[in-house]
């Protein structure tokens, strides 16, 4: 493990004024997606749908980091040159994503833990020779009546400091992604014990696995009412609450925090980010984006896997990332939204 070179990346990764584009969806949830459009899930729309994003002219200037799917990761451009090498050459850092998903938790109906350490470390010594530098799992906690319980928030931090610390073994940056779903209709109080919970779990196992706090970033959920949930907590409450969590159990050793969107809209997932940045100053870490369909979602619809909508997309995504960047610097406000890209 060399620990500067783990810190410069993971540096890069949450630099000012960028974030990280997950395209990394699984092909069954990319189908899902092209099903919206409806468009066939065919390994050329695919790949072209990926180029499109990837290659959006001034993409470099908001957009730190791609993470990618086994796919991508070995697919090229539409002249030969491969995804990795590309990015790398816009000054994006290629990363990949390295669970095999969330199942069923054995004993604990309603609970999930994410498998996919056997065979992890041979994955990721291919995965670096194929230019990943840093990569991610995602850990999912639901809330219900019930759950979670305390196994398995235990259990799944400790496959995320198992994970973490594979991944610095052969010099790729780990993203920690401790997930609370805000898919019921609990409260934000509720989301905020549950988180708390969580990443005073995912800590303490990442330290007991040694892994370098300096050399890796963490995407967690913000702290958000559930979306079926008869009151739902405004912006101002949200940024407040997710700031005070993560206050309490994020080290400041820890050089940045990458938000994922959880179901958010594109606009509201900008905004809570925007609003963290302007009210949290001074913050021990830099605050930013890894939101996948939070900065997909414009671009798929202009695209609408039209050849001849290609340019269309490309000003769509271009203008998400450009406002998330903005967000990401705390100088975002809601009117930049009627702005033209």
């Amino acid at each position: 493990m060399n620990a500067t070179e783990l810190a410069h990346t993971a540096g890069a990764m949450v630099a000012k004024g960028k974030g990280i584009l997950a395209a990394d969806e699984s092909s069954g949830t990319i189908k899902k997606r092209f099903d919206g459009i409806r468009l066939e899930s065919t390994e050329e729309h695919r790949r072209s749908y990926r180029e499109m994003l990837f290659t959006a002219p001034g993409a470099a200037e908001s957009i730190s980091g791609v993470i990618l799917y086994d796919e991508t990761l070995r697919q090229k451009t539409r002249d030969g040159t491969p995804f990795p090498q590309y990015l790398m050459k816009q000054g994006i850092i290629p990363g990949i994503k390295v669970d095999l998903g969330a199942k069923a938790l054995a004993g604990f109906p309603g609970e999930t833990i994410t498998e996919g350490l056997d065979g992890l470390r041979e994955r990721l010594v291919e995965y670096r020779k194929l230019g990943a530098l840093f990569a991610k799992w995602r850990a999912v906690i639901d809330i219900a009546q019930d759950i979670p319980s305390t196994y398995a928030i235990r259990a799944n931090a400790a496959a995320l400091a198992r994970y973490a610390a594979l991944c610095q073994e052969n010099g790729i940056v780990p993203i920690v992604e401790p997930e609370v779903l805000m898919d019921g209709a609990h409260s934000i109080e509720r989301c905020e014990a549950v988180t708390d919970l969580a990443l005073s779990a995912v800590f303490s196992e990442l330290s007991r696995a040694r892994v370098l706090l300096e050399g890796m970033v963490l995407k967690p959920n913000m702290v958000i009412s559930g979306k079926k949930a008869a009151h739902r907590a405004g912006p101002e409450v949200v940024a407040e609450a997710t700031l005070r969590t993560l206050r309490r159990h994020v080290p400041p050793a820890v050089p940045g925090i990458a938000f994922l969107s959880g179901g958010q809209s594109a606009v509201e997932a900008t905004l809570h980010l925007g609003l963290m940045n302007r009210i949290g100053k001074p913050l021990p870490w830099a605050l930013t984006f890894s939101y996948g369909r939070a900065l997909q979602d414009d671009a798929l619809r202009a695209w609408g896997g039209q050849t001849a909508n290609f340019g269309a997309g490309q000003k769509a995504f271009s203008k998400r990332a450009r406002l998330n960047g903005l967000a990401a610097d705390g100088r975002y406000n809601a009117e930049m939204e009627n702005q033209a890209a």
